[in-house]
């Protein structure tokens, strides 16, 4: 209403002429700024209560119109003229209209206008309707959707149920104009606007928030209506008007609303065709040879591949060179098939029971592998890479690990803008309502160090999710409002309309080329068939699975329409699907010739130069992991300094950095150096570094400080990593959102682009990685099993009884440890020389608990110079970031210095091994509690402590050694966690492996419990106090057995 009001303020007394150039420039800069601002002038000459007319909403209204007039006092009707020109002389607003014939210019006196207060109500009636045009406008923009023809089934309505908006004119003959005089006859004049029959033939100035008059400014409202129908109630419903800025709205607006945009060239129906040939007689191929395979078919969303090939088509053409996919299992053949162009030999092949597989691993079933290939694309004659990520069948889990991949290939080849590399996700209707990874990777879209500068998700919409309706499946009226938290536009199409299909997926290329942010396609389909083949539907959907064998197919639903058209023959049609039915029955017959199934052809993530030519490693020797006193001086100095001139840092951090450079002037380090020296060596070497989780810029524990914050500027930082070495690698440490599987999920993908990176991921504390499972359990720990796929993946978890509780103590080693594949029963049989590094080529994982500093070191530079790439398991310590006796001489990291994998008792029981008593193994913290209570209790000489600092693969040499060492010791485990957690139903079996079960293995630690700890600080102490007694008492085992 202050719009308005200043508006009119502004008429008097100047003229059109004189503003009409500077409102102009005014008016266009407001629009491209999104943001239109006005210098009030706060004097009036009429109240606004004799002024009726300029209340409500009318002010944008007669805004808009007076822009108009200012530019071109004839663009708008001669009232409208005679209306400005009156008030710009000095009338009241309500009082400036006149009826023709107009006045030719001459200005009216103040007490003219004055009398004409009379027609004040032809004035308020004009501005009704032109402002109940703008709101029909709007009405169709927000809510046309909700009555688009959308549902190839015609039963939406059953499954989202709720009536359609009231002020939109809609029925099943939606063009039929004689259909509205009915429609407008039931709605109150409330209810649309005012607006009733006798205005549909009245013409009306369109708003500038619409596009429906192409070059027209005026339509009737016949027209407006029509014209509206056509682009928001056809096949395609627009979701868009929730987002915050106006240009990405006017954007959208012209791509849907422009008269005939919707229009295709007799080649690209062709090639649509074709496409949809090629998808469907794939489906019915498979079909017809492995009728009773479970096979996850795409009958019922055809359309999905010449969706995909348009967005790849139109992407490659906009630049983009590569395009990392991920899909659930629905369809995932045909993609592979019809988008990636795998081989269909290699294909049918899979469906071959007979086939032997010759690599190691225990492989996958066909509808969850990926696949990686560089081809041309033959719409733009350019080269494109597409990489369609395997995955396990826990749907959306793969969202965030494209996403990490899709980043980390952007970063390889400089692309900050996402111009080169892109993702595109598929999903399904009821996982992507109902899966909230998909929330927690919609929330790292637009994060600096995790945007991917824009993701296309296609949602294969089913309207069922194996056998649940929609309607219990979630709370939303559409699956895909969750993508409205990123304000990302949702085009919802009716699948089985295949033009509809591809100018919507043409539409979101563009928008992620224009806008680079997210966009979803909503393909609205459905499920010929059960959840698989072997599925029958109609025990839960007999009424949908009824309408479902009616329904005739979309090809050829298609085929008769452009047969209709003309511009494709039947012979054309027909001999389309015998040339690609000839390619099918041939690749069938090679493919009988497969005797061996290879499951690296389906490798998803190549890494080119790194293996030898048969995917072996290029040596079996792990170089040492130490560094020369040059070198860890200079790092040290770069740990402890500020190397940015006039920044001013935290008087306390200050502190910590003097510390820093105390301890390197006496060569040692503590947890927080011994790491800033392996990250710094590699970065120095060309290794790139990602460090990413919650909080780890400073550190959960304040030890980091990888990132300095100026105190005096704002959001100026300092990272003194990247101020190693002129030509080192780029460090990379990010505060990561408070997600865990997202995150997680996405640094794992990012580990899978190239094997020379060191990836971490640190959680918060330790057990928060068990909102992450599903990525550890499916993707880390099986990977390379499933789909020969090695990953370097470093995982940083905090671990330790600190008497702090339940949660934040223990990261459940037992866990990881559980999945190990290793044979508990069985001693390695390798070389002396290659045992360890052998060991770690035929583990998934590798598990390690460091004691010391210098061992954290080795085991973080080993993960980058081993000759393979294993993900790496490290539960990192709390207290011992500043316990006084947990540093590391420089001497331990030196050259020739390697990762200990098991750190002997180096004290006075060396000297007497004979009088040794008992021998005590444990694994991290608790070592430091086990030596104080050794001295102080005296027995230095009689237990010996032994710290095995790799527990996966386990070391069974050097702990062979260790207890062969100490013959009358006996042998006890300890561990501060509780018995029926921790690492001791791990070690007990390996231990007694070790010694042929001639000794028994005793246990010495926390009994068994269902938490992790106690919440009760001296109940904690009680406890430690108890298994420490245990663990030195040389009688607590006696007479047991």
């Amino acid at each position: 209403m202050h719009r308005l009001r200043t508006t009119v303020v502004r008429l008097r007394p100047i003229t059109a002429p004189q503003t009409a150039k500077s409102q102009s420039q005014a008016r266009l800069a407001a629009v491209r700024g999104a943001l239109r601002t006005f210098q009030p002038m706060r004097s009036y000459t009429a109240s606004v209560s004799a002024e009726p007319f300029l209340n409500g909403t009318s002010s944008n209204y007669v805004e808009e119109m007076y822009y108009a007039w200012l530019e071109n006092p004839r663009s708008v009707h001669k009232s409208w003229d005679i209306f400005f020109r009156n008030a710009n002389a000095g009338a009241p607003p309500g009082a400036a209209y006149q009826s023709p014939p107009p006045l030719g210019g001459a200005a009216l006196g103040l007490a003219n206008a004055q009398a004409m207060v009379g027609v004040q109500p032809n004035v308020e009636k004009l501005v009704e309707d032109h402002l109940a045009v703008q709101s029909l406008v709007r009405a169709y923009q927000i809510r046309g959707h909700h009555v688009a023809q959308l549902d190839p089934l015609g039963i939406m309505a059953a499954i989202d149920p709720g009536p359609p908006p009231s002020d939109i004119i809609t029925s099943n003959d939606k063009l039929d104009l004689s259909g509205y005089k009915e429609r407008l006859y039931d709605l109150t004049a409330e209810e649309f606007y005012g607006l009733d029959e006798s205005d549909l033939d009245k013409v009306f100035r369109l708003p500038t928030t619409t596009f429906i008059g192409g070059s027209e400014s005026t339509l009737p409202l016949r027209e407006i209506i029509q014209r509206l129908e056509m682009a928001y109630c056809q096949s395609i419903g627009v979701e868009f008007m929730f987002i915050n800025d106006l240009e990405q709205c006017q954007w959208i607006r012209q791509k849907f609303e422009r008269p005939g945009i919707m229009q295709f060239t007799l080649e690209e129906k062709r090639t649509l065709l074709a496409r949809m040939v090629r998808s469907t007689r794939f489906e019915e191929f498979l079909q017809r040879k492995w009728s009773s395979e479970k096979r996850f078919g795409l009958e019922g969303c055809e359309s999905l591949i010449p969706a995909l090939k348009t967005i790849i088509d139109k992407s490659s053409m906009n630049g983009v060179e590569s395009i990392i996919m991920g899909m659930p299992h629905r369809g995932r053949l045909n993609v592979l098939a019809n988008v990636i162009r795998k081989e269909l030999d290699q294909i049918f092949c899979q469906f071959d029971s007979k086939l032997e597989a010759a690599d190691e691993g225990s492989g996958d079933v066909k509808y969850h592998l990926g696949m990686w290939h560089r081809r041309i694309n033959r719409v733009t004659d350019r080269n494109i890479t597409l990489s369609l990520m395997a995955n396990p069948s826990h749907l959306e889990a793969v969202d965030p690990v494209v996403q990490g991949k899709t980043k980390a290939e952007q970063f390889y080849c400089g692309d900050t803008e996402g111009n080169r590399v892109m993702s595109i996700l598929l999903h399904g209707d009821a996982a992507f309502a109902g899966q909230g990874v998909v929330y927690e990777t919609f929330h790292l879209s637009d994060l600096p160090s995790y945007t991917t500068h824009g993701t296309i998700h296609v949602v294969v919409n089913n309207q069922i999710g194996f056998t649940t309706d929609p309607r219990v499946a979630r709370s939303s009226s559409y699956p895909t409002d969750v993508a409205k938290v990123v304000n990302a536009p949702i085009f919802h199409v009716n699948a089985d309309d295949p033009e509809a299909v591809m100018y919507v997926c043409n539409v979101a290329a563009e928008w992620r080329a224009t806008f680079h942010k997210d966009v979803v396609v909503d393909l609205v389909c459905y499920r010929r068939n059960g959840h698989n083949e072997m599925d029958e539907p109609m025990f839960t959907q007999p009424l949908m699975y009824k309408q479902i064998k009616k329904q005739k197919g979309v090809l050829q639903k298609y085929a008769e329409k452009l047969i209709a058209e003309g511009a494709v023959t039947r012979q054309e049609y027909e001999e389309e699907i015998a040339k690609y039915d000839k390619i099918c029955e041939e690749a069938h017959a090679r493919s009988k010739d497969e005797k061996i199934l290879h499951i690296k052809h389906w490798l998803d993530s190549p890494w080119p130069g790194f293996f030898n030519m048969d995917g072996q490693p290029k040596s079996m020797t792990s170089p040492s992991t130490g560094l020369t006193e040059e070198e860890l001086g200079h790092i040290g100095h770069i740990a402890s300094s500020v190397p940015v001139e006039d920044f001013t840092i935290h008087g306390g951090l200050s502190r910590i950095l003097k510390g820093r450079a105390a301890m390197v002037g006496q060569r040692v380090c503590d947890w927080a150096l011994g790491e800033y020296m392996a990250f710094g060596s590699l970065l120095k070497e060309g290794t790139h570094i990602r460090l990413s989780g919650q909080d780890v810029e400073r550190g959960t524990f304040s030890h980091r400080h990888h990132v300095l914050h100026d105190q005096n500027v704002d959001k100026r930082i300092c990272i003194p990593m990247n101020h190693i070495a002129p030509n080192q690698a780029p460090y990379t440490v990010c505060n990561s959102s408070l997600s865990e599987y997202g995150v997680l999920g996405f640094e794992l993908g990012f580990a899978m682009a190239s094997p020379n990176a060191l990836v971490l991921w640190e959680a918060q504390f330790g057990d928060f990685h068990n909102t992450a499972q599903c990525i550890i359990d499916q993707f880390i720990c099986p990977g390379q099993a499933k789909w020969v796929r090695q990953n370097g993946i470093v995982l940083l978890l905090p671990h330790g009884m600190e008497g702090m509780g339940p949660e934040h103590s223990s990261a459940r080693p037992e866990r990881f440890l559980q999945m190990c594949n290793e044979d508990p029963d069985a001693y390695p049989k390798f070389s002396a020389e290659e045992f360890a590094v052998r060991q770690l080529y035929d583990c998934n994982w590798i598990i390690v608990n460091c004691s010391t500093p210098a061992n954290y070191f080795h085991v973080l530079r080993r993960q980058i110079l081993q000759p393979f790439r294993k993900p790496l398991i490290v539960f990192t310590p709390k207290s011992l970031l500043r316990h006084p006796d947990a540093k590391s001489s420089f001497d331990d990291m030196l050259p020739g210095t390697h990762f200990q994998r098991l750190i002997p008792d180096s004290g006075p029981v060396c000297e007497k091994p004979d009088g040794v008593k008992r021998i005590v193994f444990c694994t991290g913290k608790v070592y430091y509690e086990l030596t104080r209570e050794r001295k102080n209790r005296g027995m230095d000489n009689t237990v010996a402590i032994a710290r095995i600092e790799q527990l996966s693969p386990f070391p069974f040499d050097q702990v062979k050694v260790e207890t062969g060492r100490y013959p009358n010791a006996d042998l006890v485990w300890c561990q501060e966690e509780h018995k029926n957690q921790g690492y001791y139903d791990y070690v007990k079996p390996r231990l007694r492996t070790t010694v042929d079960r001639t000794r028994p293995v005793w246990y010495a630690g926390r009994g068994p419990a269902a938490a992790p700890a106690t919440g009760n600080k001296a109940a904690h102490l009680v406890e430690l106090q108890r298994f420490l007694d245990t663990a030195f008492n040389l009688d607590a085992f006696t007479g047991q057995s």
